[in-house]
């Protein structure tokens, strides 16, 4: 398929990519318009409407208590596996397997481990040797200081695939100016012999058909990857690559957990590795709503590494290079690339291509910023960004509503996977304001009626809300499981603010969802593209 294909429109575009780009906002707008209008017309079907919504949001607070408990627990025995013993014995498979086959172990992953060992000693010749895998890690950066980007290194140096088959990339901007040339200058001298390589590429600014963001700078940092490897006589085939954000801390055991992957799956080419990503780096120090952002995205995040049906390509994830390279990359027109990423490789493999979870974490930052209000705007403006995914429903709808002879995949592969994308977005738009005030709309709009279903909804939705709120207890004490250690410079008491800060889920529901989602999608129905990657900043505090 040509590379173009592809790609997102720029410019004026054609009028049924317009059409969908107004969808989401319209069907948004239209919900809440609608609630009022038919509790104008009668109190009654008002009500009813209001219970459809009320009660699938009751449904889907049960599903994320059910699947944030599971979710844990699946990370949690990950997390015990060695995975670099495990990828050692898919060096000789079948020695491995006579080796393990009468242990009593009987684990999950130990089995599973088994049965892969025993299908590679039978078709031992289409699995590459682990020993043949190399990962290269790709670090995009802007302006950020050696105190952000140096711990996302080491923590690279420091999980548990050799060294000496990694390479280090560190992209950064030309706009990043003097400063970060010489900060990446410096990193580059301290770890220059801890990898195979570490290279520095820095992304020309202004380039042409590019947006501001971090799309560019890492289709730059691959093609230039790409010809290292030609160059340096490396296995294309063999080699994963890893995008990270300049604030990531992978887990230890994430490199080898993605290769052995890489290795037992036939079809690797056509996956991407998604690992969990948990906003915990610095979770202590970030102020009350940026923690429950945090908390909240974290548990998305492990709720959907239980729905690979489901899953995308979000933040830091890895896909094997021979892929990218043929799809030229990621998207330079979007500065939501990730998760415009899964949409762009699943045309590109005609529908054959999928995101498998990897249930090892990688640690990223809470937004801080220098004050307590910097902080609230900094936070709004990286989720009305998350946001701006809306924007894949035109660029799918328009490859699902088209002719069959122009179709890239099955209509009825590709609908369900729409439907969820604009769900998604429409759900996020409308759920907050509609929980937290629909309940008085069919009083306020029936003052002069005696219906009495009208006075007793507030109420009802009251207590519907109740039940709800199982699930945010449920993610409350999961919360503190995940929390990393708390740092000796506060006392016992903020443990009490970590419980006390849920009394804000509501403000920050509406203001950090709801008016974000609706801000990014009015901007795509007006045709007010957002074309700039704003940075977060995630200062460090000592």
């Amino acid at each position: 398929m040509p590379n173009q294909d592809l790609e997102i429109p720029q410019g004026k575009r054609q009028p049924l990519y317009r059409f969908f780009e107004i969808v989401p906002g319209a069907i948004s707008y239209g919900a809440i318009i609608l609630l009022f209008i038919l509790s104008w017309l009668d109190p009654v079907i008002g009500s009813i409407y209001l219970f459809a919504l009320i009660a699938a949001t009751l449904v889907k607070a049960i599903a994320v208590a059910y699947r944030t408990v599971q979710g844990y627990k699946v990370i949690k025995r990950a997390g015990r596996v060695d995975w670099a013993k495990r990828l050692a014995d898919l060096e000789h498979p079948h020695e491995s397997y006579e080796r393990l086959r009468d242990d009593n172990n009987t684990s999950y992953h130990f089995n599973r481990h088994l049965e892969n060992l025993k299908m590679m000693a039978a078709m031992e010749h289409e699995y590459p040797k682990p020993s043949e895998v190399f990962q290269i890690v790709i670090m995009t950066a802007y302006d950020e200081g050696a105190e952000v980007l140096g711990p996302s290194i080491e923590a690279v140096k420091d999980t548990t695939f050799p060294n000496e088959r990694i390479i280090f990339v560190l992209a950064y901007e030309q706009r990043g100016g003097e400063a970060m040339s010489t900060t990446v200058q410096q990193l580059a001298t301290k770890y220059q012999g801890v990898f195979r390589d570490f290279l520095l590429v820095e992304h020309p600014d202004n380039l042409p058909g590019e947006v501001i963001g971090k799309g560019p700078n890492l289709v730059y940092a691959g093609q230039a990857v790409a010809e290292y490897v030609k160059k340096q006589h490396l296995p294309l085939a063999n080699i994963i690559v890893t995008s990270l954000d300049s604030d990531n801390r992978m887990a230890p055991k994430y490199l080898d957990s993605v290769a052995y992957e890489f290795v037992v799956h036939p079809n690797r080419q056509r996956l991407s590795y998604q690992p969990v990503s948990l906003f915990m780096n610095n979770i202590w120090d970030a102020p009350a709503p940026s923690r429950i952002i945090a908390v909240s995205n974290s548990f998305f995040n492990v709720i959907t590494t239980m729905r690979p049906h489901a899953l995308r390509n979000f933040a830091s994830h890895s896909q094997p290079l021979q892929a990218l390279e043929a799809m030229n990359f990621w998207s330079k027109r979007t500065i939501v690339e990730d998760g415009h990423q899964y949409w762009r490789s699943l045309f590109f493999f005609h529908g054959d291509y999928s995101v498998l979870p990897i249930r090892i974490p990688i640690y990223q930052d809470a937004v801080i910023d220098e004050t307590f209000w910097k902080t609230v705007k900094a936070q709004f403006i990286q989720v009305r960004r998350w946001y701006y995914g809306a924007s894949d429903v035109a660029y799918v709808g328009t490859r699902l509503f088209t002719r069959k002879e122009n179709r890239i995949m099955p209509f009825w592969q590709l609908f369900p996977k729409f439907w969820r994308l604009l769900d998604g977005h429409i759900t996020l738009a409308i759920l907050a304001p509609i929980v937290a005030f629909g309940g008085w709309v069919p009083m306020i709009m029936n003052l002069s009626s005696h219906e009495m279903v009208a006075y007793n909804i507030p109420s009802i939705v009251g207590i519907v809300e109740t039940f709800a709120s199982i699930g945010l207890i449920v993610s409350i004490l999961v919360s503190f499981k995940i929390l990393p250690k708390r740092p000796a410079k506060y006392r016992k008491g903020k443990n009490i603010l970590m419980v006390i800060q849920w009394i804000l889920m509501p403000v920050t529901s509406i203001l950090y969802q709801s008016v974000a989602a609706f801000y990014s999608q009015t901007r795509l129905m007006l045709g007010l593209y957002m074309e700039k990657f704003d940075v977060t900043k995630k200062i460090v505090k000592t």
